[in-house]
Protein backbone atom coordinates (compact mmCIF):
# COMPACT_ATOMS: atom_id res chain seq x y z
CA UNK A 1 0.00 0.00 0.00
CA UNK A 2 1.59 3.62 -1.23
CA UNK A 3 0.92 6.82 0.29
CA UNK A 4 -1.96 7.62 -2.38
CA UNK A 5 -3.72 4.50 -1.40
CA UNK A 6 -5.05 3.30 2.26
CA UNK A 7 -7.79 1.22 1.29
CA UNK A 8 -8.95 -1.60 3.39
CA UNK A 9 -8.68 -5.01 0.94
CA UNK A 10 -11.67 -6.83 1.98
CA UNK A 11 -10.57 -10.40 0.82
CA UNK A 12 -7.01 -11.75 0.38
CA UNK A 13 -5.08 -10.57 -2.31
CA UNK A 14 -5.05 -13.97 -4.19
CA UNK A 15 -8.95 -13.57 -4.40
CA UNK A 16 -9.68 -10.01 -4.72
CA UNK A 17 -9.98 -9.76 -8.66
CA UNK A 18 -11.70 -13.68 -8.66
CA UNK A 19 -14.82 -12.65 -6.62
CA UNK A 20 -15.46 -9.32 -7.65
CA UNK A 21 -18.26 -8.70 -10.07
CA UNK A 22 -17.57 -7.70 -13.64
CA UNK A 23 -20.00 -4.67 -15.08
CA UNK A 24 -19.35 -2.18 -18.20
CA UNK A 25 -18.74 0.99 -17.66
CA UNK A 26 -20.90 3.13 -19.42
CA UNK A 27 -18.46 5.94 -20.02
CA UNK A 28 -15.57 4.08 -21.68
CA UNK A 29 -17.91 0.67 -23.02
CA UNK A 30 -15.40 -1.55 -21.43
CA UNK A 31 -15.58 -3.86 -18.58
CA UNK A 32 -14.47 -3.82 -14.99
CA UNK A 33 -13.86 -5.13 -12.18
CA UNK A 34 -14.03 -3.02 -8.84
CA UNK A 35 -10.43 -3.60 -6.82
CA UNK A 36 -11.43 -2.17 -3.50
CA UNK A 37 -13.94 -2.44 -0.59
CA UNK A 38 -13.87 0.89 0.79
CA UNK A 39 -14.44 0.63 4.49
CA UNK A 40 -13.67 2.47 7.08
CA UNK A 41 -9.71 2.14 8.64
CA UNK A 42 -10.56 3.12 12.14
CA UNK A 43 -7.21 4.03 13.51
CA UNK A 44 -5.70 4.03 16.90
CA UNK A 45 -3.28 6.61 15.97
CA UNK A 46 -4.16 10.03 13.46
CA UNK A 47 -2.43 10.00 10.05
CA UNK A 48 -1.14 13.66 10.02
CA UNK A 49 0.40 12.67 6.80
CA UNK A 50 3.90 13.97 8.59
CA UNK A 51 5.51 13.05 5.77
CA UNK A 52 3.78 15.48 3.58
CA UNK A 53 3.12 18.40 6.51
CA UNK A 54 6.11 18.27 8.54
CA UNK A 55 4.59 21.67 10.81
CA UNK A 56 8.55 22.47 11.31
CA UNK A 57 9.30 22.80 7.44
CA UNK A 58 7.29 23.90 4.39
CA UNK A 59 4.56 21.51 3.35
CA UNK A 60 5.99 18.59 0.83
CA UNK A 61 4.00 18.02 -3.00
CA UNK A 62 4.37 14.16 -3.41
CA UNK A 63 3.86 12.79 -7.24
CA UNK A 64 3.08 9.37 -7.72
CA UNK A 65 2.10 10.06 -11.61
CA UNK A 66 -1.13 8.27 -11.21
CA UNK A 67 -3.04 9.80 -13.73
CA UNK A 68 -6.65 10.59 -13.71
CA UNK A 69 -8.80 11.69 -16.43
CA UNK A 70 -10.84 14.84 -17.43
CA UNK A 71 -14.44 14.86 -16.65
CA UNK A 72 -16.33 17.88 -16.58
CA UNK A 73 -20.19 17.80 -15.95
CA UNK A 74 -22.07 19.20 -18.96
CA UNK A 75 -24.08 21.70 -16.04
CA UNK A 76 -21.12 23.57 -13.66
CA UNK A 77 -22.17 26.81 -11.45
CA UNK A 78 -21.37 28.74 -8.75
CA UNK A 79 -22.11 29.02 -5.09
CA UNK A 80 -21.91 32.09 -3.04
CA UNK A 81 -20.28 31.89 0.21
CA UNK A 82 -20.27 35.85 1.14
CA UNK A 83 -22.66 35.66 3.99
CA UNK A 84 -21.02 32.97 6.33
CA UNK A 85 -17.21 32.71 5.77
CA UNK A 86 -16.81 36.25 3.73
CA UNK A 87 -18.41 37.37 7.13
CA UNK A 88 -15.49 35.11 9.55
CA UNK A 89 -12.79 37.47 8.73
CA UNK A 90 -14.46 41.29 8.51
CA UNK A 91 -16.98 43.10 10.48
CA UNK A 92 -20.73 41.70 9.83
CA UNK A 93 -22.77 43.15 7.38
CA UNK A 94 -25.80 44.75 8.06
CA UNK A 95 -28.93 43.37 6.94
CA UNK A 96 -29.75 46.15 5.00
CA UNK A 97 -26.50 45.43 3.24
CA UNK A 98 -26.62 41.81 2.65
CA UNK A 99 -30.04 42.15 1.18
CA UNK A 100 -28.65 44.56 -1.59
CA UNK A 101 -26.06 42.43 -1.99
CA UNK A 102 -27.97 39.54 -2.49
CA UNK A 103 -30.11 41.52 -5.25
CA UNK A 104 -26.74 42.14 -7.04
CA UNK A 105 -26.26 38.13 -6.70
CA UNK A 106 -29.32 37.52 -8.05
CA UNK A 107 -28.78 40.17 -11.01
CA UNK A 108 -25.49 38.75 -11.73
CA UNK A 109 -26.31 35.11 -12.05
CA UNK A 110 -28.96 35.71 -14.59
CA UNK A 111 -32.21 34.26 -16.01
CA UNK A 112 -30.51 31.03 -15.84
CA UNK A 113 -29.33 31.17 -12.15
CA UNK A 114 -25.32 30.50 -12.78
CA UNK A 115 -24.88 31.51 -9.13
CA UNK A 116 -27.19 28.58 -7.78
CA UNK A 117 -27.05 29.26 -3.70
CA UNK A 118 -26.13 31.42 -0.95
CA UNK A 119 -25.25 30.00 2.70
CA UNK A 120 -26.19 32.07 5.51
CA UNK A 121 -25.59 32.15 9.51
CA UNK A 122 -28.54 31.72 11.64
CA UNK A 123 -26.77 32.20 14.87
CA UNK A 124 -27.95 35.71 15.29
CA UNK A 125 -30.83 37.82 15.22
CA UNK A 126 -29.71 39.94 12.49
CA UNK A 127 -28.53 36.40 10.75
CA UNK A 128 -32.04 35.21 10.64
CA UNK A 129 -33.62 39.09 9.82
CA UNK A 130 -31.52 38.86 6.75
CA UNK A 131 -32.35 35.51 5.66
CA UNK A 132 -36.13 35.98 6.06
CA UNK A 133 -35.97 39.42 3.82
CA UNK A 134 -33.70 37.90 1.09
CA UNK A 135 -36.26 34.71 1.13
CA UNK A 136 -39.04 37.58 0.41
CA UNK A 137 -37.56 38.66 -2.10
CA UNK A 138 -38.91 35.43 -3.83
CA UNK A 139 -36.07 34.90 -6.29
CA UNK A 140 -35.49 31.13 -7.36
CA UNK A 141 -31.31 31.63 -7.74
CA UNK A 142 -29.90 32.82 -5.32
CA UNK A 143 -31.66 30.26 -3.19
CA UNK A 144 -31.44 30.95 0.25
CA UNK A 145 -29.55 28.10 2.42
CA UNK A 146 -28.08 28.03 5.95
CA UNK A 147 -24.62 26.47 7.49
CA UNK A 148 -24.70 24.60 11.35
CA UNK A 149 -22.44 22.36 13.22
CA UNK A 150 -23.19 18.73 13.38
CA UNK A 151 -25.49 19.59 16.94
CA UNK A 152 -28.74 18.89 17.63
CA UNK A 153 -28.86 22.28 19.07
CA UNK A 154 -28.12 23.82 15.65
CA UNK A 155 -30.30 22.20 13.58
CA UNK A 156 -33.52 23.13 15.96
CA UNK A 157 -32.64 26.65 14.35
CA UNK A 158 -32.76 24.97 10.61
CA UNK A 159 -36.86 23.77 11.77
CA UNK A 160 -37.04 26.80 12.98
CA UNK A 161 -36.43 28.90 9.97
CA UNK A 162 -38.06 26.76 7.56
CA UNK A 163 -35.27 25.67 5.22
CA UNK A 164 -34.91 22.94 3.27
CA UNK A 165 -31.50 22.92 3.04
CA UNK A 166 -28.76 22.92 5.68
CA UNK A 167 -25.31 22.81 5.45
CA UNK A 168 -23.78 20.58 7.57
CA UNK A 169 -19.78 21.05 9.07
CA UNK A 170 -18.40 17.10 9.05
CA UNK A 171 -14.78 17.89 9.80
CA UNK A 172 -13.08 15.11 8.03
CA UNK A 173 -9.28 14.85 9.01
CA UNK A 174 -7.58 13.28 11.65
CA UNK A 175 -6.29 16.78 12.64
CA UNK A 176 -9.77 17.61 13.90
CA UNK A 177 -11.28 14.42 14.27
CA UNK A 178 -8.36 13.44 16.82
CA UNK A 179 -7.11 16.82 17.87
CA UNK A 180 -10.18 18.98 17.91
CA UNK A 181 -12.95 16.93 18.70
CA UNK A 182 -11.52 14.19 20.35
CA UNK A 183 -13.09 11.40 18.86
CA UNK A 184 -12.26 7.96 16.70
CA UNK A 185 -13.05 8.17 13.23
CA UNK A 186 -16.38 5.22 13.93
CA UNK A 187 -17.27 8.06 16.67
CA UNK A 188 -17.11 10.90 14.20
CA UNK A 189 -18.93 9.30 11.43
CA UNK A 190 -21.23 7.88 13.80
CA UNK A 191 -21.85 11.19 15.19
CA UNK A 192 -21.86 13.01 11.88
CA UNK A 193 -24.61 10.44 10.73
CA UNK A 194 -26.85 10.52 13.61
CA UNK A 195 -27.38 14.43 12.78
CA UNK A 196 -27.28 13.84 9.06
CA UNK A 197 -30.36 11.74 9.63
CA UNK A 198 -32.06 13.40 12.04
CA UNK A 199 -32.32 16.08 9.37
CA UNK A 200 -33.22 13.40 6.85
CA UNK A 201 -36.22 12.57 9.15
CA UNK A 202 -37.44 16.06 8.66
CA UNK A 203 -37.16 16.14 5.13
CA UNK A 204 -34.66 18.72 5.41
CA UNK A 205 -31.91 18.41 2.36
CA UNK A 206 -27.92 18.15 3.55
CA UNK A 207 -24.87 19.88 2.34
CA UNK A 208 -22.31 17.57 4.29
CA UNK A 209 -18.82 20.14 4.31
CA UNK A 210 -15.58 17.86 4.70
CA UNK A 211 -13.91 20.10 6.66
CA UNK A 212 -10.08 20.32 5.87
CA UNK A 213 -10.11 17.28 3.14
CA UNK A 214 -6.68 17.89 1.98
CA UNK A 215 -5.13 16.71 5.01
CA UNK A 216 -7.52 13.79 5.69
CA UNK A 217 -7.51 10.07 4.93
CA UNK A 218 -9.08 9.92 1.64
CA UNK A 219 -9.90 5.98 1.02
CA UNK A 220 -9.51 5.22 4.94
CA UNK A 221 -12.30 7.90 5.78
CA UNK A 222 -13.78 10.09 3.42
CA UNK A 223 -14.77 7.36 1.07
CA UNK A 224 -16.34 5.44 3.29
CA UNK A 225 -18.22 7.84 5.07
CA UNK A 226 -19.42 9.32 1.71
CA UNK A 227 -20.45 5.65 0.68
CA UNK A 228 -22.73 6.25 3.81
CA UNK A 229 -24.16 8.93 2.97
CA UNK A 230 -24.89 7.93 -0.28
CA UNK A 231 -26.76 5.12 1.16
CA UNK A 232 -28.95 7.20 3.15
CA UNK A 233 -29.37 8.96 0.40
CA UNK A 234 -30.94 5.76 -1.11
CA UNK A 235 -32.99 5.19 2.12
CA UNK A 236 -34.65 8.65 2.23
CA UNK A 237 -34.86 9.84 -1.86
CA UNK A 238 -33.54 13.23 -0.25
CA UNK A 239 -29.88 14.28 -1.96
CA UNK A 240 -27.26 14.89 0.15
CA UNK A 241 -24.34 17.16 -1.15
CA UNK A 242 -20.66 16.64 -0.73
CA UNK A 243 -18.64 20.00 -0.25
CA UNK A 244 -14.86 19.04 -0.75
CA UNK A 245 -13.03 21.57 1.72
CA UNK A 246 -9.71 23.20 1.27
CA UNK A 247 -9.86 24.36 4.50
CA UNK A 248 -5.84 25.33 4.77
CA UNK A 249 -5.26 26.02 0.78
CA UNK A 250 -3.22 22.80 0.53
CA UNK A 251 -5.07 21.70 -2.67
CA UNK A 252 -2.65 21.49 -5.85
CA UNK A 253 -3.99 20.90 -9.11
CA UNK A 254 -0.47 19.39 -10.52
CA UNK A 255 -0.99 16.31 -12.68
CA UNK A 256 0.26 12.61 -10.76
CA UNK A 257 0.43 14.87 -7.34
CA UNK A 258 -0.36 12.53 -4.40
CA UNK A 259 -3.85 12.64 -2.08
CA UNK A 260 -5.24 14.22 -0.20
CA UNK A 261 -3.02 17.45 -2.05
CA UNK A 262 -4.23 16.18 -5.42
CA UNK A 263 -7.49 18.16 -6.19
CA UNK A 264 -8.33 16.00 -9.27
CA UNK A 265 -7.54 13.21 -7.14
CA UNK A 266 -9.86 13.69 -4.13
CA UNK A 267 -12.97 14.73 -6.73
CA UNK A 268 -12.36 11.16 -8.69
CA UNK A 269 -12.02 9.33 -5.01
CA UNK A 270 -15.45 10.81 -4.14
CA UNK A 271 -17.07 10.46 -7.69
CA UNK A 272 -16.38 7.37 -9.45
CA UNK A 273 -15.33 5.23 -5.42
CA UNK A 274 -17.88 6.76 -3.57
CA UNK A 275 -20.50 7.23 -6.08
CA UNK A 276 -21.67 10.46 -5.66
CA UNK A 277 -23.21 12.23 -8.78
CA UNK A 278 -21.65 15.48 -10.16
CA UNK A 279 -24.36 17.09 -9.47
CA UNK A 280 -23.84 16.75 -5.82
CA UNK A 281 -20.44 17.53 -6.25
CA UNK A 282 -18.81 20.88 -4.88
CA UNK A 283 -15.59 22.42 -4.23
CA UNK A 284 -14.63 25.24 -1.41
CA UNK A 285 -11.03 26.37 -1.53
CA UNK A 286 -9.27 28.73 0.35
CA UNK A 287 -6.24 30.76 -1.44
CA UNK A 288 -3.35 30.29 1.94
CA UNK A 289 -1.00 29.02 -1.40
CA UNK A 290 -2.49 31.70 -4.01
CA UNK A 291 -4.22 28.28 -5.86
CA UNK A 292 -8.01 29.28 -4.93
CA UNK A 293 -8.75 30.10 -8.54
CA UNK A 294 -6.44 27.45 -10.08
CA UNK A 295 -7.72 24.47 -7.65
CA UNK A 296 -11.48 25.55 -8.44
CA UNK A 297 -11.73 25.30 -11.58
CA UNK A 298 -9.66 21.60 -11.73
CA UNK A 299 -12.64 20.43 -9.30
CA UNK A 300 -14.55 21.12 -12.70
CA UNK A 301 -12.16 20.18 -15.15
CA UNK A 302 -12.58 16.52 -12.99
CA UNK A 303 -16.50 15.98 -12.43
CA UNK A 304 -17.63 18.75 -9.57
CA UNK A 305 -20.57 20.44 -10.37
CA UNK A 306 -20.40 23.05 -8.38
CA UNK A 307 -17.46 25.64 -6.80
CA UNK A 308 -18.13 27.84 -4.07
CA UNK A 309 -17.04 31.57 -3.49
CA UNK A 310 -17.09 34.90 -2.21
CA UNK A 311 -17.69 38.37 -3.13
CA UNK A 312 -13.21 39.46 -4.07
CA UNK A 313 -12.71 36.53 -2.47
CA UNK A 314 -13.48 38.05 1.10
CA UNK A 315 -12.99 34.99 3.77
CA UNK A 316 -11.74 33.23 6.41
CA UNK A 317 -7.26 33.80 6.54
CA UNK A 318 -5.98 34.95 2.76
CA UNK A 319 -9.68 34.48 1.64
CA UNK A 320 -11.77 32.36 -0.09
CA UNK A 321 -12.18 31.70 -4.01
CA UNK A 322 -13.40 35.07 -5.26
CA UNK A 323 -16.79 35.11 -7.00
CA UNK A 324 -16.34 36.78 -9.83
CA UNK A 325 -12.68 34.64 -10.97
CA UNK A 326 -15.01 31.85 -11.19
CA UNK A 327 -17.81 34.11 -13.51
CA UNK A 328 -14.80 34.64 -16.08
CA UNK A 329 -12.68 31.14 -15.77
CA UNK A 330 -16.62 29.59 -16.93
CA UNK A 331 -17.08 31.96 -19.49
CA UNK A 332 -13.71 30.52 -20.92
CA UNK A 333 -14.15 26.99 -20.54
CA UNK A 334 -17.81 27.03 -21.37
CA UNK A 335 -17.31 29.40 -24.26
CA UNK A 336 -20.02 31.75 -23.31
CA UNK A 337 -21.71 33.51 -20.15
CA UNK A 338 -25.40 31.53 -19.78
CA UNK A 339 -26.98 34.46 -19.18
CA UNK A 340 -24.31 36.30 -16.46
CA UNK A 341 -24.55 39.80 -16.24
CA UNK A 342 -20.98 40.94 -15.40
CA UNK A 343 -21.34 44.42 -15.71
CA UNK A 344 -22.57 43.88 -12.15
CA UNK A 345 -19.23 42.99 -10.95
CA UNK A 346 -18.19 46.65 -11.48
CA UNK A 347 -21.34 47.77 -9.43
CA UNK A 348 -20.78 45.61 -6.32
CA UNK A 349 -16.83 46.60 -6.31
CA UNK A 350 -18.27 50.23 -6.09
CA UNK A 351 -21.03 49.04 -3.68
CA UNK A 352 -18.31 47.91 -1.64
CA UNK A 353 -16.00 50.58 -1.86
CA UNK A 354 -18.46 53.51 -1.25
CA UNK A 355 -21.04 52.16 0.83
CA UNK A 356 -19.28 49.82 2.63
CA UNK A 357 -15.92 50.88 2.61
CA UNK A 358 -14.32 48.07 1.84
CA UNK A 359 -10.73 48.69 0.26
CA UNK A 360 -10.49 47.13 -2.41
CA UNK A 361 -6.72 46.46 -3.55
CA UNK A 362 -5.95 48.58 -6.42
CA UNK A 363 -4.38 45.76 -8.67
CA UNK A 364 -7.38 43.12 -7.82
CA UNK A 365 -8.21 41.25 -11.33
CA UNK A 366 -12.03 42.45 -12.53
CA UNK A 367 -12.51 44.84 -9.43
CA UNK A 368 -9.24 46.69 -8.56
CA UNK A 369 -8.79 50.56 -9.51
CA UNK A 370 -5.97 49.63 -11.63
CA UNK A 371 -6.60 46.35 -13.07
CA UNK A 372 -6.38 47.08 -16.53
CA UNK A 373 -4.48 50.60 -16.17
CA UNK A 374 -1.36 50.60 -17.93
CA UNK A 375 1.17 53.40 -16.58
CA UNK A 376 4.07 52.50 -19.30
CA UNK A 377 4.41 54.89 -22.41
CA UNK A 378 5.38 51.89 -24.80
CA UNK A 379 2.04 50.47 -23.93
CA UNK A 380 0.04 53.45 -24.18
CA UNK A 381 1.22 53.97 -27.75
CA UNK A 382 0.08 50.53 -28.51
CA UNK A 383 -3.30 50.82 -26.92
CA UNK A 384 -3.61 54.36 -28.39
CA UNK A 385 -3.16 52.48 -31.91
CA UNK A 386 -5.26 49.28 -30.77
CA UNK A 387 -6.58 48.44 -27.07
CA UNK A 388 -6.66 44.89 -27.84
CA UNK A 389 -2.78 44.82 -28.03
CA UNK A 390 -2.91 45.59 -24.08
CA UNK A 391 -6.08 44.59 -22.89
CA UNK A 392 -7.09 41.08 -21.24
CA UNK A 393 -10.40 41.50 -23.30
CA UNK A 394 -13.50 44.38 -23.89
CA UNK A 395 -13.55 45.28 -20.08
CA UNK A 396 -15.80 48.72 -21.84
CA UNK A 397 -18.68 46.08 -22.43
CA UNK A 398 -18.41 43.44 -20.02
CA UNK A 399 -17.17 45.28 -17.03
CA UNK A 400 -18.19 48.97 -17.84
CA UNK A 401 -14.40 49.50 -17.25
CA UNK A 402 -12.52 51.34 -20.06
CA UNK A 403 -9.11 50.10 -20.59
CA UNK A 404 -7.02 53.56 -18.57
CA UNK A 405 -3.58 54.85 -19.04
CA UNK A 406 -2.04 56.16 -15.56
CA UNK A 407 -0.49 59.65 -16.59
CA UNK A 408 3.19 59.87 -15.19
CA UNK A 409 6.43 60.87 -16.15
CA UNK A 410 6.83 57.54 -17.96
CA UNK A 411 3.28 58.12 -20.04
CA UNK A 412 4.48 60.17 -22.65
CA UNK A 413 2.00 61.88 -25.45
CA UNK A 414 0.69 58.57 -26.30
CA UNK A 415 -0.60 57.91 -22.56
CA UNK A 416 -2.26 61.43 -22.26
CA UNK A 417 -4.04 61.15 -25.73
CA UNK A 418 -5.39 57.75 -24.28
CA UNK A 419 -6.44 59.27 -20.73
CA UNK A 420 -8.38 61.91 -22.15
CA UNK A 421 -10.04 59.24 -24.87
CA UNK A 422 -10.75 56.89 -22.49
CA UNK A 423 -12.36 59.57 -19.91
CA UNK A 424 -14.26 60.78 -22.28
CA UNK A 425 -15.32 58.18 -24.77
CA UNK A 426 -14.12 60.42 -27.91
CA UNK A 427 -13.29 57.63 -30.38
CA UNK A 428 -13.54 58.30 -33.94
CA UNK A 429 -13.29 61.43 -35.73
CA UNK A 430 -13.20 63.34 -32.03
CA UNK A 431 -10.48 61.48 -30.24
CA UNK A 432 -7.64 63.55 -29.53
CA UNK A 433 -4.49 62.87 -31.22
CA UNK A 434 -1.25 62.55 -29.58
CA UNK A 435 0.33 65.13 -31.10
CA UNK A 436 -1.92 67.68 -30.54
CA UNK A 437 -1.16 71.10 -28.82
CA UNK A 438 -3.67 69.81 -25.90
CA UNK A 439 -1.86 66.87 -25.41
CA UNK A 440 1.45 68.33 -25.93
CA UNK A 441 1.04 71.41 -23.27
CA UNK A 442 -0.52 68.29 -21.13
CA UNK A 443 2.91 66.77 -21.74
CA UNK A 444 4.86 69.56 -20.75
CA UNK A 445 3.03 70.43 -17.42
CA UNK A 446 3.63 66.96 -16.45
CA UNK A 447 7.44 66.85 -16.86
CA UNK A 448 7.36 70.00 -14.92
CA UNK A 449 5.62 68.30 -12.14
CA UNK A 450 8.04 65.46 -12.01
CA UNK A 451 11.18 67.47 -12.61
CA UNK A 452 10.03 69.33 -9.03
CA UNK A 453 10.11 65.85 -7.41
CA UNK A 454 6.77 64.50 -7.78
CA UNK A 455 6.82 60.77 -7.37
CA UNK A 456 2.94 59.63 -7.52
CA UNK A 457 0.87 59.43 -10.55
CA UNK A 458 -1.40 62.58 -11.33
CA UNK A 459 -4.85 62.10 -10.06
CA UNK A 460 -7.92 62.85 -12.41
CA UNK A 461 -9.12 65.63 -10.44
CA UNK A 462 -5.47 67.02 -11.46
CA UNK A 463 -6.23 66.54 -15.00
CA UNK A 464 -9.25 67.14 -15.66
CA UNK A 465 -8.29 71.27 -13.75
CA UNK A 466 -5.25 71.35 -16.32
CA UNK A 467 -7.25 69.93 -19.01
CA UNK A 468 -9.40 72.80 -18.30
CA UNK A 469 -6.90 75.64 -18.05
CA UNK A 470 -5.27 74.60 -21.29
CA UNK A 471 -8.11 74.40 -23.14
CA UNK A 472 -8.82 77.50 -22.22
CA UNK A 473 -4.99 79.33 -23.06
CA UNK A 474 -5.46 77.27 -26.95
CA UNK A 475 -8.66 78.60 -27.38
CA UNK A 476 -10.32 75.38 -27.19
CA UNK A 477 -14.04 74.36 -26.00
CA UNK A 478 -13.12 72.34 -22.50
CA UNK A 479 -14.04 68.86 -22.19
CA UNK A 480 -14.37 69.14 -18.48
CA UNK A 481 -16.93 71.88 -18.40
CA UNK A 482 -19.27 69.48 -16.87
CA UNK A 483 -16.60 67.36 -14.50
CA UNK A 484 -15.11 70.09 -12.53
Amino acid sequence: MDINETAVFAESSEDMFTNRPVSMNEKNNLLQIEEHMYILDDVKKPNVFRNMFPYSEIPKIPFNDRIVPHNMPKDIWITNTTFRDGQQSRAPYTTEQIVTIYDYLHKLGGPNGMIRQSEFFLYSKKDRDAVYKCMERGYKFPEVTSWIRASKDDFKLVKEIGKKETGILVSCSDYHIFLKLKMTRKQAMDHYLSVVRDCLDEGIAVRCHLEDITRADIYGYVVPFCLELMKLMDEYKIPIKIRACDTMGYGVNYSGAVIPRSVQGIIYAIHTHAGVPHELIEWHGHNDFYKAVVNSTTAWLYGCSAVNTSLFGIGERTGNTPLEAMVFEYAQLKGDLNGMDTRVITELAEYYEKEIGYKIPERTPFVGKNFNVTRAGIHADGLLKNEEIYNIFDTDKFLNRPVICAVSNTSGLAGIAHWINAKFKLTGEKAIEKNSDLVKAIKGWVDEEYASGRVTVMTDNELYAAIDRFSKELGLESLCKDTI
